[in-house]
């Protein structure tokens, strides 16, 4: 009996506390209002940046090939990009950068030049005038002018858009085949020490014959960072049959371009600074219309 009435306080009072428990939690952090997380409004800023396809789609349609016909015959191809357009009273054309070397037909007798552009099983073919080049090899350019068309033009970057180890992919037709794309990075940047500019970048991605005017672009940006010049290369040789045979191979690393600020220096040099111009209104980089 004595045990029952001494335990039955204890009882009470453990009861007691445990009943009491909830009221001891502060009533400002249990009555504390929920904050709303704006998921929607998250989601939405990080949709805002396009992806890769999206870019390589974008990219895709300001690069074309360049063909240098005789007799109905290829003699010669290289690449090229879009980079203007231009509305006077004469019409329309556009404007496509590629290489000098590319254009120099002093070896042939009748030439005919053209640009094409392939769309999945649709082939455009464009003839084509040179209307200025630099001298080779400081200034390895030229300007192609394309009467009756408008082009989609490329977006040139600025020069402090030049990083080294930027993502990048170059479009060209090595080969005078249709379009290919390789990636790589921006694996050296030489700037200028009296003018601060960018005067040599090299790349990592590979390319092939052909390649030379193709265009480097960013992966971040879709902007147009340089145009092909040249690669050097290494001889490989072996033996067959007791015959030897060489031939040249790209050398990983050493593909060499133009930036897009020796682009510029051209085209204001050889009077077409217009297109640039036209391009920071936002006139040149619209669709084009076919």
């Amino acid at each position: 009996m004595n045990r029952f009435l001494l335990g039955a306080p204890a009882l009470f009072a453990f009861l007691s506390c445990a009943s009491a428990a909830p009221s001891s939690t502060p009533a400002s952090v249990a009555e504390a209002p929920r904050v709303a997380v704006p998921v929607e409004k998250a989601v939405a800023v990080r949709s805002e940046r396009p992806t890769r396809k999206q870019l390589v789609r974008r990219i895709v349609p300001h690069n074309v090939r360049l063909v240098v016909t005789e007799g109905g015959k290829s003699r010669r191809t290289a690449s090229g990009v879009v980079i203007g357009t231009d509305r006077t009273a004469d019409g329309v054309a556009s404007y496509v950068i590629t290489n000098a070397h590319a254009v120099d037909v002093e070896d042939l007798k009748a030439p005919r030049m053209i640009i094409t552009q392939e769309r999945q099983a649709e082939l455009s073919e464009y003839p084509v005038e040179v209307v200025a080049t630099g001298k080779v090899p400081e200034m390895d350019l030229a300007l192609l002018r394309v009467p009756g068309v408008e082009l989609e033009p490329a977006e040139l970057a600025d020069d402090t858009e030049l990083e080294l180890g930027e993502d990048v992919v170059v479009a060209a037709c090595p080969f005078g085949k249709s379009l290919s794309l390789s990636g790589g990075m921006l694996s050296q940047v030489e700037w200028d020490r009296e003018s601060k500019r960018p005067k040599m970048v090299k790349t990592d991605a590979p390319i092939g014959y052909g390649a030379s005017g193709g265009g480097i672009f960013s992966l971040e940006t879709g902007k147009l960072l340089a145009i092909v010049e040249g690669y050097r290369t290494a001889k490989v040789g072996f033996a067959v049959a007791e015959k030897d045979y060489s031939f040249d191979v790209p050398m990983p690393g050493e593909t060499f371009a133009a930036p897009t600020s020796k682009v510029r220096g051209f085209l204001e040099s050889k009077g077409y600074g217009r297109l640039l111009n036209r391009a920071s209104e936002g006139g040149v980089g619209q669709t084009a219309q076919r």
